[in-house]
């Protein structure tokens, strides 16, 4: 436990630096029974908390203002790897990649791959609904979590699956909920079997018009990689400067990375397909990578993209909002013109498969005025994407970023159904408060005062409801139980 200014100093960013809040104090229990001891000690009390992973979110979801923060990265381990069942049991901060090395020896892996995934945790890729370039083909963290055993904020625990057998979606309306419903002791998850043979393709263009014209050429062909992602010239050249520099040809306006795997038999016919959707696109040179080897560095440059972005500028803001493919030209040049606009210097680098634009900007936040400027290109950028039909996270998160943004998406109606939502499983507003739904909506309890607005206070429930079964973490209701 921590409670140090200068300890907890580490705590008041996540993978977003422009944001920083200080929690009131840290604990870092071992085991999953000490977590929910303290879960439910906090409930006795009234604190607000915030659970926390790696810290690696790009949306300040993680970050506790006068808050408990409740740190699960040292709850990591693989209790179970079922290859018969393709399922393995663990603990939420066991590390993305962690749990594809440990599957390896069977023939499978945990397909959903944030460009984190040697950093972030299942709890934190569970609390976003983190993507990544292969969820394209293969599905986001939702699609792969088939049950969670979940602490509630009062202290009750509940296992939540994806057999509903005709009832509410639990599990699938606690994954994604930020922190804001509760706290994942232990997730089963789906794995995937490798593929047989796996082609990485890197396209070069002197358009990005034309790379991005050529997205969605590929979907409409009938091919689904399973991974499309983009990279403009601003982007590779970070990337290229870097300790991660990839090969990308740095006078091309945009490169596009498509990977396509499945059954050797036939795969050749996919990659010549997209070869020649490429060059009929206007791309300049189509290189293909069929050894682990070619594909890793090919791989290396996009993912360490964010990390290659430091080299620019102390302080990065990163925005994730998701359009219709075929609005991606359109948004390309809008952005353009909107960093000309505003004297910033835009880099994109985005799963453009999925229309999941990351257009990010690199900056000195402590000079005021291009503070200011970035921001304000930032909130143009996201207006853009919902006018062009788009929604303004697809695998960040709302956090603390996008609150600003949440009325110019949704209606007054839709959040208070949020609201109402949240009041299921948290009624006092006491986990991850001031998160996603906008206060004024919500009416959470600031965390100096340990009440809410009414003024009652929200205790711990320690009666049991109809059919309860006892766990090593206490009770757990049946499926719909709860309901």
């Amino acid at each position: 436990m921590l409670d140090r200014p200068a300890e907890l100093l580490v705590y008041e960013s996540d993978g977003l630096p422009g944001l920083h809040r200080t929690p009131l104090l840290a604990v870092f229990p071992a085991t999953a029974e000490a977590a929910l001891a303290v879960v439910r000690e906090l409930a006795r009390h009234g604190v607000p908390f915030v659970a926390r992973g790696a810290g690696t979110g790009l949306s300040g979801g993680a970050l506790a203002d006068g808050a408990v923060l409740l740190g699960l990265h040292r709850l990591k381990r693989i209790m179970e790897i079922d290859p018969a069942r393709r399922v393995a049991r663990v603990e939420p901060g066991v590390v993305n990649a962690t749990l594809t090395k440990a599957a390896a020896p069977f023939g499978l892996h945990y397909a959903p791959d944030p460009s984190s995934q040697t950093a972030c945790t299942l709890g934190g890729n569970l609390a976003e609904n983190a993507g990544g370039p292969h969820c394209l083909k293969y599905g986001v963290t939702l699609n792969h979590v088939v049950a969670a055993t979940v602490a509630l904020p009062d202290g009750r625990v509940v296992t939540l699956t994806d057999d509903a057998d005709g009832g509410y979606d639990l599990l699938g309306a606690f994954v994604g909920s930020e922190g804001c419903f509760g706290v994942a002791l232990e997730l089963t998850v789906k794995l995937t079997p490798n593929p047989e043979a796996v082609v990485t393709l890197l396209a070069d263009f002197t358009s990005i018009d034309d790379a991005a014209q050529t997205t969605s050429a590929i979907i409409a062909a009938g091919i689904l990689p399973a991974a499309l992602e983009m990279m403009d010239q601003a982007t590779i050249g970070a990337v290229e400067s870097s300790i991660y520099a990839a090969g990308y040809p740095t006078d091309a306006a945009a490169v596009l990375l498509v990977e396509v795997d499945g059954a050797a038999a036939g795969l050749d016919d996919d990659v010549q397909a997209v070869r020649r959707i490429c060059r009929a696109h206007g791309a300049r040179d189509v290189r293909v990578a069929t050894d682990a080897t070619a594909r890793a560095k090919l791989w290396q440059g996009r993912k360490k993209a964010f990390g290659a972005m430091g080299r620019l500028a102390p302080h990065l803001v990163v925005q994730d909002a998701v359009v219709p493919r075929t609005k991606l030209p359109t948004l390309l040049a809008r952005i353009a013109e909107i960093g000309a606009t505003h004297r910033v210097r835009v880099c994109n680098v985005f799963h453009a498969g999925d229309g999941n634009l990351h257009p990010n900007i690199p900056y000195d936040a402590s000079d005021r005025d291009e503070a200011a400027r970035v921001h304000a290109a930032m909130q143009e950028i996201m207006q853009a994407c919902i006018d062009a039909g788009g929604t303004i996270t697809g695998e960040h998160g709302v956090g603390l970023d996008k609150l600003r943004y949440m009325d110019a998406l949704f209606t007054p109606d839709t959040l208070d159904g949020m609201c109402r939502l949240r009041d299921v499983f948290d009624p006092d507003h006491r986990a991850n408060p001031g998160k996603v739904v906008p206060v004024r909506y919500c009416r959470e309890r600031r965390p100096a005062g340990l009440k809410p607005a009414d003024g009652s206070r929200q205790t711990a429930d320690s009666s049991e409801p109809d059919g309860v079964q006892r766990t090593a973490y206490g009770a757990q209701l049946q499926p719909g139980a709860n309901s």
